[in-house]
């Protein structure tokens, strides 16, 4: 995969953990995916540019002392051309901002919005970082996917925001939805049902990895614990959802080969 130098807007760019214990956060990963890091400081520790092959590809930093109360949690940024008319898109749409609009120096301007359901996301305007340099690759994030309790909502809400097109799979299970720009597929959409219990809407991260299984064992090895163990899904792939030492949830996913 050729490295990134450019995001379409609505296309995911960024990825981004808050973590409880960030320096044990970035041994986890590092161990399971190959990162280092680039330290800056910030005021309660390091905001950690993780890296793959010398490029920038998400981020590692501590929660801040006012968000001691929530768990550790990954973010997914979606690229936009201006942040301030999708405040105004996202607001219009029935959903939240949270945090910003804020510039980051020269890098970019950002902010942080929960959906109608409360599902939480960011935006990413580019100026001198464009955000993730790979993707799409082996120890890299390769898809996201929303958990929601209304498929509807979604389906009204995102397209609005990103201008997303809607593919919705059948199979007797349940239907699944794939988010589409043009024709290509960057990511999807699960309608969670009673066996979800109290499982609130979220943003699922799903990192590309050469060995699901193998993968699987390191994060236990790590201090990890596995709440979906490996499994093969048709024609895709097989996956596993994990939890990394610090509580964070993500999946990996070992992709079929493309014929």
């Amino acid at each position: 995969m050729m490295r990134v130098t450019q995001y379409q807007h609505g296309q995911p760019c960024w990825s981004e953990l808050a973590s409880s214990n960030s320096e044990q956060a970035k041994r986890f990963y590092q161990q399971l995916f190959g990162w280092d890091y680039l330290d800056m400081p910030l005021p309660q520790g390091s905001y950690s540019m993780s890296r793959l092959h010398g490029d920038d590809i998400g981020a590692i930093y501590p929660l801040a002392p006012q968000q001691q109360h929530m768990p550790s949690h990954w973010t997914c940024y979606f690229a936009v051309d201006d942040v301030d008319a999708t405040i105004n898109a996202v607001q219009m749409a029935g959903g939240h901002l949270l945090i910003g609009p804020h510039d980051v120096a020269d890098a970019g301007r950002m902010a942080l919005f929960a959906d109608p359901e409360g599902a939480c996301f960011a935006v990413w305007q580019a100026g001198a970082h464009p955000g993730a340099k790979r993707f799409d690759e082996v120890n890299s994030l390769c898809w996201v996917e929303l958990a929601c309790r209304s498929a509807k909502t979604a389906r009204d809400f995102y397209p609005q925001i990103f201008g997303w097109q809607v593919r919705i799979s059948s199979n007797p299970d349940f239907d699944y939805t794939e988010w589409q720009l043009g024709d290509a597929s960057l990511g999807g959409m699960m309608q969670m049902d009673e066996q979800w219990g109290d499982t609130t809407p979220h943003w699922m991260l799903y990192f590309a990895v050469e060995d699901c299984d193998a993968t699987v064992a390191t994060a236990r090895a790590m201090g990890g614990d596995v709440c979906v163990p490996p499994t093969d899904i048709p024609e895709v792939g097989r996956f596993a959802v994990l939890k990394d030492c610090t509580g964070a949830v993500f999946s990996v996913i070992r992709l079929s080969p493309v014929l």
